[in-house]
């Protein structure tokens, strides 16, 4: 069963830092909702807050009308997974043990992986074709490959939501576009999906909702080709961005892209 998130005027603050402010978002299932907007602007820190391991100073995160602070640790990491912007093993486990991690919320305290937990794992790691580096040492496989092992991770979870933080960043364009087809896979199964990004373009072409934040709060929300525009990119990001229209490869659908300003 999906679950839907519901973001109402939260706030968030370091001591006397205020990261955001008001913020109003929700995440239904089957979508994928982009977090948009420069370095600083509480992206992170707004997902940290959505999975529990940061709690907000005001206003109310729930998961399917359930508030996020009456639920405990176990609870909240049963039903939202997180794939972190970059991981570093500290010793060589194997991918599917780091995979076979992911099970972790459903064990009882000292006990091992079942059968069925393997098989969930080794299905996870299927399912992101990773399978074939299954015994390679997980700090021997590349950025890209780590960032689908991770995600294969959160699948082996079985979460009702994913979080992703900058889920392509230091990728190449292979692995960035393999990272968001999975997410789009995601979120076609019926998961609810939030990812932070830099990018305009991976939120014009892979979400189904945007929400752009800047001066500690969001600018906008809504559909991708209704908020993404020259002067919402300019406003927060403070540099002129152009937006072109064109088809894709068929030449049945159009699509959008933006570019910088060469001057």
């Amino acid at each position: 069963m999906s679950s839907a998130i519901h973001v109402r005027h939260a706030s968030f603050s370091y001591d006397d830092h205020k990261v955001f402010r008001d913020v109003n978002l929700e995440i239904l299932p089957g979508e994928v909702l982009c977090l948009l907007g420069p370095n600083g602007c509480g992206k992170t820190t707004l997902l940290r807050c959505i999975n529990g391991a940061l709690k907000i100073v005001g206003g109310s995160i729930q998961l399917d009308g359930k508030d996020l602070s009456a639920m405990n640790p176990t609870e909240t990491a049963q039903r939202i997974g997180f794939v972190f912007q970059e991981h570093s093993a500290p010793f060589p486990y194997s991918v599917i043990d780091v995979v076979c991690m992911g099970r972790a919320p459903h064990l009882r305290l000292f006990s091992a992986p079942s059968a069925k937990d393997m098989k969930i794992a080794e299905d996870a790691l299927e399912a992101v074709g990773m399978q074939h580096l299954r015994d390679k040492p997980y700090t021997q496989i590349s950025g890209g490959e780590r960032q689908l092992v991770l995600i294969a991770r959160t699948i082996a979870q079985q979460p009702e939501v994913i979080l992703l933080d900058e889920p392509t960043s230091h990728l190449d364009l292979k692995n960035q576009t393999l990272i968001l087809r999975m997410i789009n896979k995601l979120a076609r199964q019926g998961l609810s999906l939030m990812m932070s990004s830099h990018l305009p373009n991976h939120a014009l072409l892979y979400s189904s909702k945007v929400a752009l934040m800047h001066n500690g709060g969001v600018f906008a929300i809504g559909n991708p080709d209704d908020v993404i525009s020259e002067e919402s990119l300019q406003e927060i990001y403070g540099i002129e961005v152009k937006i072109f229209t064109g088809r894709d490869g068929s030449g049945r659908e159009e699509i959008k892209f933006c570019m910088p300003s060469r001057d």
